[in-house]
């Protein structure tokens, strides 16, 4: 019998990045996932009921200009 490798799902990716890395702001998601758009696969992971927590951060970029953006997180339930 073959076993068959399922992809997964850019949300699955989130997901698993989430509960083994630990948080994920959408440039960690451009760069270790080919994610462009972070906030709809957060958006589809709020739906389903899991607790989600988005923290709101200011940086600079290389050019020294300001720039703000989301880190997420999960609140996992022991």
């Amino acid at each position: 019998m073959k076993m068959m490798n399922k992809k997964l799902s850019q949300k699955d990716k989130v997901l698993r990045h989430l509960k083994q890395i630990g948080p994920i702001t959408p440039l960690d998601a451009f760069n270790d996932y080919a994610i462009m758009r972070l906030t709809s696969r957060i958006c589809e992971l709020k739906d389903e009921g899991h607790d989600i927590k988005s923290e709101f951060i200011s940086s600079k970029n290389r050019f020294g200009e300001k720039v703000s953006f989301s880190k997420y997180s999960i609140n996992e339930k022991n």
